[in-house]
């Protein structure tokens, strides 16, 4: 075997080791380097109150409005389905509802301009905020996605 050949075959050895080592260290990475945190929105309604929690950590407790008496807030765990920043009620006379996060049906938390009412019920089954808070809250699930995203509602 020439000089020639022999520095060939071992250009070619290293070369393959390099791309084997290369691998290895892509499959040792994370498949994300986004940050997935675990949102929840715990809504009270004995109390009216939200607790907000990131990775299991109180972030903040809000005052809210949830059903008036004749309508139902539905209690149960869900993801939100869908979000719009300014949506109108179809239902009911195109109320404006700011911030909108949607979790079953028609039912959404969402920023009121009512917001002398709140800390009592007072919707029609919706969870309402403070405008403000419904801003924040609404980043938050943008920020780290509705599948990242639970909303509990409990009496």
């Amino acid at each position: 075997m020439s000089l020639p050949q022999s520095i060939n075959r071992a250009t070619n050895r290293a070369a393959k080791l390099a791309g084997a080592a290369v691998v290895s260290v892509l499959l040792a990475l994370p498949l994300s380097t986004t940050a997935q945190a675990n949102v929840v929105a715990s809504v009270d309604i004995s109390s009216q109150r939200m607790t907000v929690t990131i990775d299991g950590f109180h972030c903040a407790t809000w005052t809210v409005s949830t059903g008036a008496r004749g309508y139902r807030t539905p209690t149960g765990s869900w993801r939100p389905k869908w979000m719009s920043k300014m949506h109108y009620s179809r239902k009911y006379n195109n109320a404006p509802m700011p911030y909108s996060i949607f979790f079953k049906g028609g039912y959404a938390v969402h920023g009121t301009d009512a917001i002398r009412r709140l800390g009592r019920p007072a919707s029609h089954g919706c969870i309402r905020l403070h405008p403000n808070k419904a801003r924040k809250l609404f980043s938050l699930v943008k920020r780290h996605g509705m599948a990242n995203t639970k909303i509990r509602i409990r009496h």
